[in-house]
């Protein structure tokens, strides 16, 4: 007589991972997000000084900062954001502007785009929540923990003027 194999085993086990691909395609939004990022002039020529500006919002409970930005222009990443933060406040259930470091529509080995478009991605690389305090007088924020659910990215493509 042949038995039949356990059948509980891989139901059980099929229940599992269909759990973790359920949890998997959940993923919790980041509590930190890149709401815009902005660009003046919005067509600018070659060889034009770009101011740029990005809007984060803090949807979590405590005040973010420490923020790390990669930003790549016609996927070219910038090396004046190589090492840096930004140690702003992000104040939670707030929105907030920040102005970052400004770029040359083009330069030496990122000449003027062929199709007339130009791409700029920036990136919340990573960022803390703090937790603001005094000591003997001074103001002292102290890490929390790293932001979850980072790096958050947003692009914007602008059109070369002529």
């Amino acid at each position: 007589m042949r038995s039949s194999p356990p059948r509980i085993p891989c139901l059980l086990l099929l229940a599992l991972l269909g759990g973790a691909a359920t949890a998997r395609a959940e993923a919790p939004k980041p509590s930190l997000t890149l709401e815009a990022v902005k660009v003046e002039p919005a067509s600018p020529r070659p060889d034009t000084l770009c101011h740029l500006a990005v809007t984060l919002k803090n949807a979590g409970t405590q005040r973010a900062s420490s923020l790390e930005f990669v930003v790549k222009v016609n996927g070219q990443e910038l090396p004046a954001y190589k090492k840096r933060l930004y140690l702003v406040p992000v104040e939670p259930g707030a929105t907030r502007e920040l102005r970052l470091f400004n770029f040359w529509s083009t330069e030496t080995g990122r000449p003027a785009p062929a199709n007339g478009k130009l791409s700029v991605e920036v990136k919340l690389a990573r960022a803390s929540w703090v937790q603001k305090g005094a000591r003997d007088g001074a103001e002292v924020w102290t890490p929390q923990g790293e932001v979850p659910g980072l790096p958050v990215t947003r692009s914007v493509t602008l059109t070369v003027a002529k």
